[in-house]
This record gives C-alpha cells, structure tokens and sequence, in this order.
C-alpha cells in the first residue's frame, strides 16, 4: 500500500475553468481541506486552464486515492457553484440525476510510478506542460505550478526547458 502516483484530471468537456487566481485559490483551499482530513504529498502539479496534472505520495498503509479525488472535486464544486455560480458546460440528464453540475470529467487517469527515472520523467512532463499547450514559452513563466520548488531546491535550473530546448519528453497523457 502507499506508493507514488501521476494523475491527470479533467474538466467537462475541456471547459476552461482555471483562468484566474480566485480559481485556482478554490482549487487549493480544496486540496488543503481534504489533505487536512486525509492526508498525502503533493510531490509536483500544474493546474492548466482545463486540465491539472499532479504526482501524490501516499501514506504508508493508505492507497485510497480514489475517495482523495472526489472529495477534492466535490469541496472544489460546491465552492464554485457557491462563489462563480454553477457550471459553464450543461451537465448530461445522467448528470443532473446524480447531482452534478457539469465541471469535472467523472474518471480521472491515474498511472503508478514505478522507479526514480518513471518519477523523473512525469515531473518533467508536469512541468513541460504550460509550454506544450503553448500557454507560455518558458516554463518559468507559468505560476500555477510546483515548478518553482524544483528550482529552490536545485532540481531543475530556472531556465529549465526554455525556447528550443529539447528535453526529450515522450507521452502523450492528456
């Protein structure tokens, strides 16, 4: 039990939702609330417009990511209904039954880290991604991202991945 794990998180229908900073302030105060009652390390993430990517570490004893997320996404989806106003995509009838609003995709696509190079390897694709959807490019330019951490602690330099670099990265997750 425990491990390591990448996840890919989608909005309904690509809606772009994390537009602003009140935004993805709602999307942290979420992941603070449920990290507080269950609890897991955020290794690396960046939060895209209609997308997030993330690595966790979980507990020794405890796998349960899966109850992690929809509380996650259910925290974030009554904040937003509350303060933005409900859903910018018409939710299904399938949906509507179960309560939903039509903000997140229901699945989520999770992959298990196996080693250190697998680790490696999903950072860097967290952290190319803003330049890879052409949002920035530079990856030191986009501030919804662990990507500052990693030049604190001198993992990557701070013009990691900048115009013509070619790191390599291979995958297509999202």
């Amino acid at each position: 039990m425990g491990g390591t794990y990448f996840f890919t998180v989608v909005m309904y229908k690509r809606q772009r939702i994390f537009n602003d900073d009140v935004v993805v302030d709602m999307l942290r105060e979420a992941f603070k609330t449920v990290r507080a009652e269950l609890p897991f390390t955020i290794d690396a993430m960046v939060v895209l417009p209609d997308h997030l990517h993330c690595i966790w570490t979980m507990p020794e004893h405890d796998d349960d990511f899966s109850t992690r997320w929809k509380k996650i996404k259910t925290y974030f989806t009554k904040t937003y209904k509350y303060r933005v106003g409900g859903a910018i995509t018409q939710p299904t009838k399938s949906m509507q039954n179960k309560g939903e609003i039509g903000l997140w995709q229901r699945r989520f696509w999770e992959h298990t880290i196996r080693d250190d190079k697998d680790y490696q390897r999903h950072c860097d694709y967290i952290h190319y991604n803003p330049v890879k959807h052409g949002l920035v490019d530079r990856v030191s330019k986009w501030k919804y991202s662990s990507f500052p951490r990693f030049v604190e602690k001198g993992i990557y330099p701070i013009n990691w991945a900048g115009p013509g670099d070619d790191i390599g990265l291979t995958g297509d997750w999202d």
